[in-house]
């Protein structure tokens, strides 16, 4: 038996820097989507929620601020639909509504933030949506996919060599063309077609084999499949020399054992291999073993690791991994969500209180953020009973490759198998976080996508001909919200025309424009946008649906569906009431113009094509054109004075105004003349609106795009972008409705798939909370599911039933 070592050996010493050093540099997030359900018909909303965790210790993190939310056709790997989520203290409520022009099919919900985007696609969180079309004919066929082609069975040797001449442990798993798992028996025949051994999987397509390979033969497995079918497949290569890993999880409640033989020839007495543990990001344990031993056995205290998945690696005598195994650490370390109501069953529109406790493993309260949804379980079955949560998402599936068929089954201790069904998982699903070679190599790649604490706004200036500019652009953004209120900014790109606009706050649709100048009046420019470019999908295989109605179920949930979608209709037209015929007087009010604080001004020059054309610039327009006014020079030269501005220094320069916003003289002189509406000149008295900054006047430049009433969405001129960019997505309230105080709305029947949805319960330091809902008309079972985690990363889930009789 090896016992851990410290880290006084070279190697480690370095590996243990360089790891810690890669980690600082390239932290992780991790993100979770809970949704009310997950079948939908055409025209609902999906009610969400988003947590943003750290992915190393999975607590509340509150950096990133904006969830992306996207509704992923895998077919035509496109995204239909996209939300921003603002998230506040990790949290990110919203929804997802499904217009009539969405196809009807099987789609990923996939929610990633900005800085996840840093690595592959693969660590976005990701689950499976069925949306129904809104007639049953076509809704019977789109409720499964086609399975087509030779189902995969992958063999996979434990610790990934098989070594010829020492017993070696094989895992396989097999699953079809959608992904599904299919159960497999098989024998495994060697070059001479004698039989070597016989095997069968055991859960969800897996299992294992064990077997000692001879040298110079190759292997293959026949298999068989349930429909009575055959096939075969190549074991992987055989090696001569090289070293096997097996790994014993289960037998030893407070170790876990490693045993490590090999069949290499080395003189080096002194030679060394290294096994090393982590987890998210720490190592927990380093191991020297002698090379001189043949066979060892190595037992990692299972105290010293937290909870969730460890990565042992096996380097050899170069420094080289030669050898991997994934173990999953249980310890119990979840929370208990408990869900009780005041009664075992409730008739139709009556109250249902339901107190929410939340409680540690050791059964002591704890304050935890959660989620909570009731659904008519008759209307909306259950995908799938082990389908992911929060918990089997954060300690499982999303450190691991590939799609993870029933995950919450391996955290329901219903189960008596399943740690033994997990460890067989963990031999067949890979790990996917980083890769030693990045490591040891010293180079960490660089982060391309920052952390995003507000909206982002970021792309290019190029030449028309897409080439470099050739250095920094002038650039002017105003946002138009739809609350007609604007914001304006401006900077410069760096000199290869990149440019950035961080920590906006904005909701809904708006409009955005974008002003680019090189030096004092190029405008041959061309401006990209990088938020109206969707990211890349990459799909390796197309999620299967397990989602199956029977034909009556499915024609009860969607006409169900329809009822509640009208009623949906009718809220958001919130009561209108059709009146008799009225006459109203009243004078014509005029609009105030939210970019000027003053009223009238001492002087105006309106802007026309008589009086601009032929000019450069505003001054050339305005000279000679209002009393007081001197401008000397022309074109892009020309300097403005307003008579009577000066003090003991002499002379004061006006403060010029576009659209309201201070700008310096420079960037006045950028702006087009055909885009100026008018110009107002404030002097003396008028312009001490604007304290000791208007002291030698105000110059104020109103621009069409400016103005209130100007579609500037119509029109582009050059070096100039115009689009329509959502904001934040804003968060709707829930309709449910309460059936204590009597509306006349009562009156329709009230059968609803969701009958409730509270995305942002806190339980107290008490670990309790409550909330109160109403039932509907339907006699059915309504399944309750909760979700959350602590601040301090651990998760939870909790299921109810409520009889409605």
């Amino acid at each position: 038996m090896i016992a851990f070592r410290g880290h006084e050996d070279d190697f480690i010493k370095r590996l243990v820097d360089q790891f810690r050093a890669y980690n600082r540099e390239r932290p992780t997030e991790k993100v979770y989507v809970h949704t009310d359900r997950d079948a939908y018909l055409i025209g609902e909303t999906v009610w969400l929620k988003g947590y943003i965790l750290n992915g190393f210790t999975h607590e509340a993190d509150t950096v990133s601020r904006v969830l992306y939310i996207d509704l992923v056709d895998p077919v035509a790997k496109r995204v239909r639909l996209r939300e921003q989520l603002r998230a506040t203290m990790s949290y990110a409520p919203g929804q997802l509504f499904l217009p009539d022009s969405l196809p009807a099919g099987t789609y990923q919900l996939r929610a990633y933030t900005n800085f996840m985007r840093n690595y592959p696609d693969a660590y976005f969180f990701s689950k499976t949506l069925t949306i129904l079309p809104s007639d049953e004919k076509s809704a019977a066929g789109s409720t499964t996919l086609q399975q087509n082609g030779q189902p995969d069975v992958q063999f996979l040797p434990e610790g990934g060599q098989l070594i010829a001449g020492i017993e070696n442990r094989v895992a396989f798993k097999a699953v079809n063309s959608s992904g599904r798992s299919v159960a497999v028996e098989g024998f495994i025949l060697d070059a001479k077609k004698d039989t070597v051994i016989g095997f069968s999987s055991t859960f969800l397509g897996m299992g294992y084999l064990t077997f000692k390979p001879e040298a110079g033969q190759s292997y293959t497995a026949f298999v068989q499949f349930n429909d009575g079918t055959r096939s075969n497949y190549p074991l992987p290569p055989l090696k001569a020399q090289g070293v096997v890993m097996q790994v014993d999880n289960l037998s030893h409640k407070d170790n876990i054992k490693v045993y490590l033989r090999h069949n290499k020839t080395n003189a080096d007495t002194t030679a060394k291999m290294t096994l090393v543990a982590q987890t998210r990001g720490q190592i927990v344990q380093v191991a020297i073993i002698p090379l001189s031993k043949k066979a060892s056995l190595i037992q990692l205290p299972r105290a010293q690791f937290p909870e969730g998945i460890a990565q042992l690696t096996l380097f050899d005598e170069t420094h080289v991994p030669v050898g991997e195994r994934l173990v999953f650490i249980n310890k119990s370390e979840q929370i208990n969500i408990g869900l009780m109501t005041s009664k075992t069953s409730y008739k139709n529109r009556e109250q249902v209180d339901l107190t929410i406790k939340t409680t540690d493993a050791s059964g002591k309260p704890v304050a935890a953020n959660l989620s909570l949804s009731a659904v008519d379980d008759r209307l909306a079955p259950e995908a799938d009973s082990n389908g992911a949560t929060i918990v089997s998402h954060l300690l499982l599936a999303s450190d691991l490759t590939g799609a993870i068929e029933q995950p919450d089954h391996y955290f329901n201790p219903v189960y008596k198998d399943r740690l033994t069904q997990l460890d067989l998982l963990l031999m067949t699903q890979g790990w996917r976080r980083f890769a030693w070679t990045d490591v040891l190599s010293g180079t960490i790649p660089p982060i391309k996508y920052p952390i995003e604490r507000g909206l982002s706004l970021t792309g290019r200036v190029v030449r028309p001909n897409q080439k470099d500019i050739g250095g920094k652009v002038n650039l002017t953004f105003m946002i138009l919200n739809r609350d007609s209120t604007r914001s304006f900014l401006s900077g410069q790109t760096d000199e290869a025309g990149y440019y950035g606009a961080y920590d906006l706050d904005f909701t809904d649709t708006t409009s955005l424009l974008i002003n680019g100048i090189k030096g004092s009046a190029n405008r041959n420019l061309v401006i990209t946008l990088d938020q109206l470019l969707m990211p890349t999908v990459t799909i390796a295989r197309v999620p299967y649906n397990p989602l199956e109605f029977r034909r009556d179920e499915l024609a009860e949930f969607m006409k169900r569906a329809k009822e509640y979608q009208e009623i949906e209709r009718q809220i958001r037209r919130n009561g209108e009431v059709l009146l008799q015929s009225v006459t109203v007087k009243a004078k014509k009010y005029k609009e105030p113009d939210s970019r000027t604080i003053y009223g009238t001004p001492d002087a105006s020059v309106k802007f026309d094509q008589m009086n601009t054309s032929g000019r450069q610039t505003i001054l050339d327009v305005i000279q000679g054109r209002i009393a007081g006014v001197q401008v000397t020079g022309s074109g892009f030269n020309a300097q403005v004075q307003i008579r009577g501005a000066a003090n003991f220094s002499g002379p004061v320069a006006p403060l010029f105004l576009l659209d309201g916003m201070p700008m310096d003289l420079q960037a006045i002189m950028g702006i087009s003349v055909q885009d100026v509406d008018r110009v107002d000149v404030l002097k003396g008295a008028s312009a001490a609106i604007y304290g000791s900054r208007g002291s030698g006047g105000v110059i104020s430049i109103l621009t069409k795009r400016g103005g209130a009433n100007y579609d500037f969405t119509k029109e582009v001129a050059p070096g100039t972008l115009v689009a329509k960019l959502p904001g934040y997505a804003p968060v709707r309230e829930f309709y449910a409705p309460r059936y204590d105080v009597k509306k006349p709305e009562h009156v329709r029947p009230d059968f609803r798939t969701t009958l409730f949805w509270a995305p942002m319960i806190q339980t107290s330091a008490d670990g309790q909370a409550t909330v109160s809902f109403f039932t509907s008309d339907a006699k059915t079972t309504l399944r309750l599911r909760a979700e959350g985690a602590t601040t301090g990363g651990m998760p939870g889930v909790g299921r109810g039933i409520v009889r409605v009789e």
